[in-house]
């Protein structure tokens, strides 16, 4: 999510970080970053996307969300007005080094390993686990550093005890996601998720990694076969096939939300991804359903 967070009793010398997301939703964009996040829906309805799982979600929702998976909330239409597309959560992040794996391979421990491994594919935590794993994070944002180090590693263990956690990411989604080991390229990717919904600026993107704009995109067509740009409307594309399977959004809404400005210029770049037009694949997925 791109909108501001309100962190609360944070201090640099603390390892979790606890907030306070209460913002227009139109401010929350398809992203993923390299943390962990639990997070939990306080206020707002709509639909969750955390990579290939569409949900809908509404107060109540609690979530597990592993590094690098894509995710984002989409309010729902009908709330879609200047003041009341809202949504409020209280949130919470933990990098690796919270969780090492000298850690995790501690007997005591392995009910947290579970649970992290089970972040992988993203989890809804659901039944008396919702209860109690909420009951704590909602205290987390008020406790003592020291104190909210204990409450997470309990809520982290009653989450991998759980029986009724739901995966959202499918395995397929996993085999296919995209990996990389040339660092470059992830930095590229990483910025483009994050930053799709605006005008992509070339020397800014070619800055991050110590590239003139020329050598970029050079090194980029190389390693990926097609230009910055091709590779920018893929992902567009691929965010628009998820919000078409919603269908309570308008193709325009849809063209929008997915960071293209120009309806004509949408339906272009879908069909050559995809081979068939918007309305089309929306159809077709109807017709699957």
């Amino acid at each position: 999510m791109t909108a501001s967070l309100e962190k609360i009793n944070v201090k640099d010398d603390e390892s979790i970080f606890i907030g306070i997301f209460q913002d227009n939703m139109e401010k929350c964009t398809w992203h993923y970053h390299n943390n962990y996040e639990i997070s939990f829906i306080t206020e707002g309805s709509g639909k969750r996307i955390v990579a290939d799982s569409i949900v809908e979600f509404q107060p109540g929702d609690l979530v597990f969300i592993g590094r690098n998976l894509p995710h984002v909330w989409i309010a729902d239409k009908e709330t879609r007005t200047p003041t009341a597309r809202s949504l409020e959560m209280v949130f919470l992040q933990f990098n690796a080094d919270v969780v090492t794996p000298q850690l995790l391979s501690l007997p005591e421990f392995k009910y947290i390993a579970k649970a992290i491994s089970l972040s992988e594919r993203g989890i809804q935590i659901v039944g008396q686990t919702l209860n109690e794993v909420s009951e704590i994070m909602l205290q987390l944002p008020y406790l003592k550093s020291f104190d909210r180090m204990l409450h997470f590693l309990k809520l982290m263990d009653i989450i991998g005890r759980s029986e009724t956690n739901i995966q959202l990411a499918s395995k397929e989604y996993l085999r296919i996601r995209f990996t990389t080991q040339n660092k470059r390229i992830a930095v590229i990717h990483e910025y483009l998720m994050n930053h799709y919904r605006e005008e992509v600026d070339l020397k800014q993107l070619a800055d991050l990694v110590n590239m003139a704009e020329g050598s970029l995109c050079r090194f980029f067509k190389m390693n990926m076969g097609i230009t910055v740009f091709e590779y920018l409307n893929q992902l567009k594309v691929e965010f628009a096939g998820k919000l078409l399977m919603d269908p309570d959004l308008s193709i325009l809404e849809v063209c929008l939300d997915s960071g293209f400005n120009n309806l004509s210029h949408f339906n272009k770049q879908f069909k050559k991804v995809n081979g068939l037009p918007p309305s089309e694949f929306r159809n077709r997925f109807k017709g699957l359903n």
